[in-house]
């Protein structure tokens, strides 16, 4: 073996992979690990969670015949490793970027994405889908769910544990055990996990038997499911408990070291002789081989550009920057709550992303991460909303379609005060297709009761977080915002009450109007001062709610205006735009309407202003259409001549 050439970049497949003496995997893995820093640090992405899993990315490609073999990443953001492995190595730097590689494991990109998994917990459900096909069709074909970071707190993980017990398919599940999603574990899983995992008296016992048993050569294997048959009864004595995964009908191994490539490549070859459902307990370091990730590993979740030589971060944002909207919801909650103390606050494991941590650091007794369970959450602010609390469910947009039942069954139809806060609304960026945020504003305007609402700007969000706790709201309240940057730096003003239902008029005009809802007016002002020195004048009217809408506001537009184009950052169809066609088409008027918005296909990833350009509601977008409705000539400003002078529109 020549020690001087890289042997990672002689794997374009598996099977280049399982060429190799198993004695060359600690190597590979070494590589691996060091190519996810070189590519990540320069190019962000999520780190952590791929170099935790390094060394069982190799083993199970080694040992399993992928992709005939189905291997699921569930928290899709643990297959770095296994894209690399898996023909995508030189085209890695396009990760996350713009019509490059997805971030998350996706079936049309390769054979070996065996399913598509951005959102946490569906890797156990899918597994036995395809455990149950390929046994009905006769098939020898080895399934292996990987679920990890936090996946086995929320309830589809049991759901489908529960429902594999008893179909009694040949599936592998693999617990990749680092006790952190982006923000440590909580709950009583955690810490019936940690119950296994620190039983010394338990673990010494079985490296032992474990041990002993490999001596027996080629009968060690035999002997080593004769011992795990017997080890079961074992557990439940001395760990003072019954094993929580063998009540569900599972063999239970483990726990096991995931950093050790050899050792999980010997186990990994046992289990595939074990027939029907298991599941293998790896204990893993999230951002294991990277001392700063290992130290902070919720900074290095996803830390953006960093220095791989000394771990620092490389922050390109200015202090003197308008803050993120996260920020203005993390600080506005904490000043509600400390002068209201009805006010809870409740997220599915994403306090530091949303900045609930703020309110968390000061209040804990009344700030809940209740783990990655949205449908719990929701459920758990509705419970609290019964008895008079005020829950702020702050849930990723994304992630609260995961719930939609809930919100639904369980706080609008019971007409409960439950703040829903909506973050990431609109097109997330770098995260891609599994992310966006853009069907709420569609969903949540169906529902009666359901007050839907979105902020232009930090003020605005500010303002409808105070409105959404006061005495003389009843019902559900959903606040939407995207991720990013407010266009406001001075925006910590004193509270203001916003009428429900009640639009602002930002610009007055009499040719054209532009409706706009939520973030993106912030475009449509940009480009309305362009044509303000023009011949068409155009008038903006910033809406602020879906539901109800502002009737009063839309009479007045469609009584003076008979070309209309409404602006959103949620999918047309059925969107913001809708409703207002709704409204015509109900009220008898008639209007020319262009719609601008998110078109009728799942976006794919890249920035934010990528995205955006793309579906054409970005100021130029937004300039081009009012053009095209003008359907004139207009006095067209020219600043690189500081003249006017007459262009087609």
């Amino acid at each position: 073996m020549n020690t001087g050439e890289s042997l990672l970049f002689k794997i374009s497949t598996p099977e280049d992979l399982r060429k190799l003496d198993p004695s060359d995997l600690v190597r590979v893995s070494a590589e691996l690990r060091q190519f996810i820093i070189d590519v990540v640090s320069t190019n962000p992405g999520h780190f952590g969670a791929s170099l935790g899993v390094v060394e069982l990315t190799v083993a199970l490609h080694y040992v399993f015949n992928t992709p005939y073999d189905k291997i699921i990443w569930d928290v899709g953001h643990q297959a770095y490793g296994h894209k690399i492995l898996t023909g995508r190595r030189e085209n890695f730097h396009s990760n996350r970027k713009y019509k490059g590689l997805s971030g998350f494991p996706k079936m049309s990109e390769s054979e070996y994405d065996a399913f598509g998994t951005g959102h946490s917990s569906t890797s156990i459900s899918a597994a036995l889908g395809m455990a149950v096909a390929s046994n009905r069709k006769g098939e020898k074909r080895h399934v292996v769910a990987v679920i990890g970071d936090g996946a086995m707190t929320a309830g589809q993980a049991f759901e489908g544990l529960n429902n594999a017990g008893i179909a009694k398919s040949d599936i592998l599940v693999i617990l990749n055990d680092n006790k952190i999603a982006i923000d440590p574990n909580v709950g009583a899983i955690k810490e019936y996990l940690l119950d296994i995992t620190t039983s010394r008296t338990y673990n010494r016992f079985k490296d032992k038997v474990w041990n002993m048993l490999g001596i027996f050569g080629r009968y060690g294997p035999k002997t080593r499911l004769l011992a795990a048959q017997i080890e079961s009864g074992f557990k439940s004595t001395i760990l003072d408990r019954s094993n929580l995964f063998e009540g569900m009908n599972f063999r239970y191994f483990g726990p096991i070291d995931g950093h050790d490539v050899l050792h999980l490549t010997r186990v990994l070859e046992d289990m595939k002789r074990i027939p029907g459902p298991k599941l293998l307990h790896c204990l893993t370091i999230k951002g294991k081989g990277f001392k700063q990730a290992e130290e902070d590993q919720t900074r290095f979740h996803a830390p953006g550009r960093f220095d791989k030589e000394t771990g620092k971060i490389i922050d390109s944002s200015e202090s003197s920057s308008p803050p993120a909207y996260q920020d203005v919801f993390g600080k506005t909650i904490l000043e509600l709550a400390e002068k209201n103390e009805k006010i809870t606050g409740i997220t599915p494991a994403m306090q530091t992303g949303c900045c609930l941590n703020m309110m968390m650091k000061e209040m804990p007794e009344r700030t809940f991460d209740v783990g990655i369970a949205e449908q719990h959450a929701v459920t758990f602010a509705a419970g609290l909303a019964t008895q008079g609390m005020i829950p702020y469910c702050n849930i990723y947009s994304s992630f609260i379609q995961r719930a939609y039942d809930q919100v639904i069954h369980d706080v609008a139809l019971q007409n409960l005060h439950v703040v829903f806060c909506l973050d990431r609304a609109g097109l997330v960026g770098p995260d891609g297709a599994t992310h966006h945020g853009f069907f709420d504003l569609a969903f949540m305007r169906t529902i009666p009761n359901m007050i839907v609402s979105a902020p232009m700007d930090a003020i605005e969000l500010r303002n409808l977080m105070y409105t959404a706790q006061l005495e003389k709201i009843h019902s559900p309240f959903s606040i939407r915002y995207p991720r990013g940057c407010t266009h406001i730096s001075d925006w910590k003003k004193p509270f203001s009450e916003i009428e429900i239902g009640k639009a602002r008029l930002i610009s007055e005009g009499d040719d054209i109007a532009v409706l706009s809802i939520g973030h993106p007016g912030n475009y449509v002002a940009s480009a309305v001062k362009k044509f303000a020195q023009l011949s068409v004048s155009v008038a903006h009217w910033d809406m602020r709610f879906v539901a109800p809408l502002d009737k009063d506001a839309l009479h007045s537009v469609f009584r003076k205006y008979s070309k209309i184009i409404t602006v959103e950052d949620g999918i047309l169809k059925g969107g913001f735009g809708s409703a207002v066609v709704e409204f015509m088409a109900d009220n008898g008027y008639s209007a020319e309407i262009r719609r601008l918005g998110i078109p009728d296909y799942f976006v794919e990833q890249g920035t934010q202003e990528e995205l955006i350009r793309e579906c054409g509601f970005d100021q130029e977008g937004i300039e081009k259409a009012i053009r095209e409705m003008a359907g004139t000539t207009v006095q067209w400003f020219n600043s690189s001549k500081i003249q006017r002078q007459n262009k087609p529109v």
